[in-house]
């Protein structure tokens, strides 16, 4: 009997690529970008679905290490997803290919892979030595009509489509390129110094809508940026959904509704910060009440939801996240006097909740991102050259001060 279970124990460790020298350190969630269904609007990417062709898309880890692994999502598809080949490798500044980092990925040992409905899938383990802060590609092969595309939104780097084929490990023009996200949800590392994944948890602000495209400028990539500076060897996964509620569908499912999968199912949580609830009190209280508009078009169902039921979410948020040992920060709302959706009234609400983050003392540690933003002279205001033109989303010196924000003695260092 002993002998079978170290056989099987030896083949298990074979299927999913790991080794002795990869069970040195932690596994972190070093990039992650939350998925969301198939938009109903018109448009290239609510009509986003693709056939015989090879994906590539751009990202930047937050921390390095020795192995890494692929989670890939098909989370809203209308049936199975398959992946013909896949692999990732690192890049340059100028976004070439490093010699040596090329990597193909497997699935239980195959080279392809078919994705239940619903599900997510991770690939095996390869071994990849990458520094902290490396940018990597990640390209796939879709051989078969994959339906409406399980995607997030807001990418805030280049998506490349190919001609008809697979192209994975060659050199290929695009056929085209896009912003978004596709069946990608977490790039998950193993660290030997790691002590850690933040989860910073949000809408639009945190997912970087108003940031230069390419750049890395969202406010949770300064967070990384500084933590590295630091030496503090945390893992930053940005888990923002542009439109994202607390309470109510939008774009994506309401925090409440996709915790688990977006941030309980990250590997070793230790932080989360929350900033997350204007979509709610913007679309309640503004000019619509709820109608079929929203801000960007992308509202599904607007209850008449009040400050208490607020305050009801966050609470549930605070719990689930305190139940698996994770440290919940707190943000107020941002100040969104001058955006399309700001009332008198929203902005009662804005200040109830608000007043309730901060002195409830049901958060365990607070910090304030909503001032950061804040003109100064009207704090419901955001600061001239703080967003992008609608008072709302902000803008790569606004979301920089947002980062710069954060005191880093909340994660171990002043």
């Amino acid at each position: 009997m002993r002998l079978l279970l170290t056989s099987m124990a030896l083949s298990a460790m074979l299927f999913t690529g790991t080794s002795a020298a990869q069970d040195e350190g932690l596994w972190v969630a070093s990039w992650t970008a939350s998925p969301h269904a198939p938009l109903s609007t018109e448009g290239p990417f609510g009509a986003a679905r693709f056939e015989n062709v090879t994906v590539s898309q751009v990202l930047r880890l937050s921390e390095g290490g020795t192995g890494l692994r692929v989670r890939f999502t098909n989370r809203y598809g209308p049936g199975p997803l398959e992946i013909g080949q896949a692999r990732v490798y690192q890049i340059d500044e100028a976004g070439a290919e490093v010699p040596g980092t090329s990597r193909m990925l497997t699935f239980g040992g195959e080279a392809g892979a078919v994705i239940p409905r619903g599900a997510p899938f991770a690939s095996d383990v390869v071994d990849l030595d990458l520094s902290d802060l490396a940018r990597i590609k990640v390209e796939m092969f879709l051989p078969t009509d994959t339906g409406p595309c399980t995607c997030h939104l807001t990418g805030q780097d280049e998506l490349a489509v190919s001609a008809p084929g697979n192209f994975v490990g060659q050199t290929w023009e695009p056929a085209s390129t896009a912003g978004y996200r596709a069946f990608l949800h977490t790039v998950e590392v193993l660290s030997p110094d790691a002590v850690g994944t933040i989860v910073t948890f949000g809408d639009s602000i945190t997912d970087g809508v108003g940031s230069t495209p390419g750049e890395n400028r969202r406010w949770p990539d300064v967070l990384a940026n500084r933590l590295e500076e630091a030496g503090l060897e945390y893992a930053v996964a940005n888990a923002g959904i542009s439109g994202n509620r607390v309470l109510s569908p939008g774009m994506g499912e309401s925090a409440l509704a996709r915790f688990d999968e977006d941030v309980l199912a990250l590997p070793n949580v230790t932080h989360l910060i929350i900033f997350v609830g204007v979509n709610d009190i913007g679309n309640r209280y503004g000019p619509t009440r709820g109608g079929p508009a929203g801000v960007g078009g992308f509202m599904l169902d607007q209850p008449e939801i009040d400050a208490a039921q607020m305050i009801a979410g966050y609470r549930q948020l605070i719990a689930r996240a305190r139940d698996k040992g994770i440290t919940v920060i707190g943000s107020p709302i941002g100040p969104y006097k001058g955006a399309s959706y700001w009332t008198e009234e929203g902005e009662a609400a804005r200040q109830t909740i608000n007043d309730w983050i901060l002195n409830s003392g049901e958060f365990d540690a607070t910090t304030r991102l909503d001032l950061a933003f804040a003109d100064p002279a009207d704090p419901a205001t955001m600061r001239d050259g703080y967003h992008m033109g609608d008072f709302l989303h902000g803008s790569d010196a606004g979301l920089q001060a947002v980062g710069e924000s954060i005191d880093l003695g909340l994660f171990g260092r002043n």
